[in-house]
């Protein structure tokens, strides 16, 4: 009887099931790392991604869809300590309406002993599991509020750590950024629509309402992983391949600011876990793949070649096989897409880095450029010609000398462009003193191609501006090497004969047909043309291009 009665009364918690409910384990708790008192949450949280202070921080509206979609290897039960997590489940209570007692903030770091706060860090992780509606800004404010101070003190303890993260601690803190950022965009406003009608730079950037709290969660994500106290040998077990292709996959969000945290946090992780190096540019080239061949639509192109440029920057040399199939088969079709505007100036600075870095792939690239010239977008042609200038710049005179024909040919056609800023844009060339000396020493070749366009400028261009710098481009020449400047004006002016002569001979075959389609034409049946008038207009089929404009 008595056995029945203390059965019905409630036991208290011993601090090993505590420890477990809280997601951990005695085993590994019983030496817990000492931290150093938190500062104040209201202080300012300077990262690498931007500036803020708590007193700043709103909640405001978040949509339905934003919940967490969460990899299946970033947490597992407690009894696996120690091994690869495989499964993490989200919290239930996701999304829910709490009472007024469910949802309350815990105790501060400075409110207990040392040998507690990583069992009250655990417990404030497990807090943050819940990820709130941000549809509706009233909804669960409170709530809100009091996770938001949670973030912030999580921050403040991951800042002052004095002593090593634990495996434990790792998995719960990949575990809590797993569930409040991983999650499925809503749909974008370009998608369904067809590329040629996608500009990102009309579109306005839409803005996360959830963003306040997200900001603090990459905040913590950041200090975590540029901790000296984080181990890389046991944080590569949580932050591992698939919690690195859910972060890239966050680099499609609309919201401008989380780009520029998920490039600092991407750019941290690639400096310190050098085992996931390869499989992350692997990962950034798949990206890349997709977005040139399949959907030419993604957000992040910019960011991600961002990081890419400061990684070029650090490839030793001799470059290895798999870095110049990167550059060949990613970055230069990166010139593809009707919207390189967006980007193209990370690229134009990852291509240039490749070129200064290894000056022999500089014939590669200028061919690459040539391959994907536009032909109908003037804007876009004065940024190849802007990229064009810089790549020459680092340009030998060897790998020069390799390309120069089909180049200036292009520049040769650039010249002569109805649009001013083209034609300007690529009379500028001769501005710059090192591709000038190179065109000086192969004036030979150079000149012959060029001359008709400079010629036709200097005689046609509407444009005054234009007109001025094709002068000045003529002097140029003439001052380095006169007789050859007249060679070439005496073989333009006899190809000017010589084409003349040939429209005289046009004009005259299409008279005589007219004339004999005229005075045979007494009904509405076909005329047979004789042999000796069909021969007579035979040499005008060689060049239909130009029958047409006669």
């Amino acid at each position: 009887m008595i056995k029945q009665i203390l059965g019905r009364l409630p036991r208290k918690p011993s601090k090993s099931s505590e420890n477990n409910e809280a997601g951990g384990n005695p085993a590994t708790n019983a030496s817990p790392a000492a931290m150093a008192s938190p500062s104040n949450p209201s202080n300012n949280l300077r990262g690498n991604g931007g500036n803020f202070r708590a007193s700043n921080v709103t909640t405001a509206s978040r949509g339905s869809n934003a919940g967490p979609t969460l990899s299946n290897s970033l947490a597992g039960s407690r009894s696996n300590h120690g091994k690869k997590p495989n499964s993490i489940v989200p919290n239930a209570n996701n999304n829910t309406t709490f009472g007024s007692s469910a949802y309350e903030a815990l105790p501060g770091f400075r409110d207990v002993p040392s040998s507690e706060k990583q069992n009250l860090f655990i417990r404030k992780l497990n807090m943050c599991y819940v990820v709130f509606d941000f549809s509706d800004p009233a909804k669960n404010a409170k709530e809100k509020d009091v996770k938001r101070q949670t973030l912030l003190e999580l921050v403040d303890y991951v800042t002052s750590a004095s002593g090593r993260f634990t495996e434990v601690l790792m998995q719960e803190i990949t575990k809590m950024v797993a569930i409040n950022l991983f999650r499925t965009f809503p749909s974008s406003n370009h998608e369904g629509k067809v590329p040629d009608a996608y500009d990102g730079e009309e579109e306005e950037p839409t803005m996360d309402p959830a963003w306040p709290h997200l900001q603090i969660v990459y905040e913590f994500l950041l200090r975590f992983i540029a901790s000296t106290e984080t181990d890389a040998k046991l944080a590569k077990r949580y932050i591992d391949h698939s919690f690195v292709l859910r972060l890239l996959d966050l680099f499609d969000s609309e919201d401008p600011r989380e780009r520029e945290y998920l490039k600092t946090v991407l750019h941290r992780i690639y400096g310190k876990f050098m085992v996931h190096r390869p499989f992350i540019r692997k990962a950034i080239n798949n990206i890349f793949y997709r977005f040139i061949f399949e959907t030419e639509k993604h957000n992040g192109i910019a960011e991600l070649l961002e990081i890419l440029g400061s990684i070029i920057n650090g490839f030793a040399l001799p470059l290895k096989e798999e870095h110049k199939l990167f550059l060949v088969r990613a970055l230069i079709p990166l010139h593809k897409p009707k919207c390189v505007s967006m980007y193209h100036q990370q690229l134009s600075y990852c291509i240039t880095q490749f070129v200064e870095k290894d000056t022999k792939l500089a014939d590669t690239v200028i061919r690459g450029l040539l391959k994907y010239w536009p032909i109908t977008n003037s804007s876009k042609e004065v940024m190849f010609l802007g990229e064009l200038e810089e790549v020459l710049e680092a340009t030998q005179s060897a790998e020069f000398q390799r390309c120069m024909v089909p180049l200036f040919r292009q520049i040769g056609r650039c010249l002569n462009s109805s649009h001013f800023q083209v034609a300007e844009r690529a009379l500028f060339l001769w501005n710059n003193d090192h591709i000038l000396s190179l065109i000086t020493q192969n004036r030979r070749v150079i000149l012959p191609i060029i001359f008709p366009s400079l010629e036709r400028n200097t005689r046609n261009h509407w444009n005054q501006a234009v007109q001025s710098l094709t002068l000045n481009v003529r002097k140029i020449f003439t001052d380095v090497d006169y007789e050859l400047f007249e060679e070439c004006l005496l073989k333009f002016q006899e190809d000017e004969v010589k084409e003349k002569e040939m429209h005289e001979k046009r004009e005259s075959a299409w008279k005589r047909l007219e004339d004999v389609a005229a005075s045979k034409a007494v009904s509405n049946e076909a005329v047979l043309v004789s042999r000796f008038m069909s021969s007579v207009s035979m040499p005008t089929a060689a060049s239909p291009r130009t029958a047409v404009g006669g």
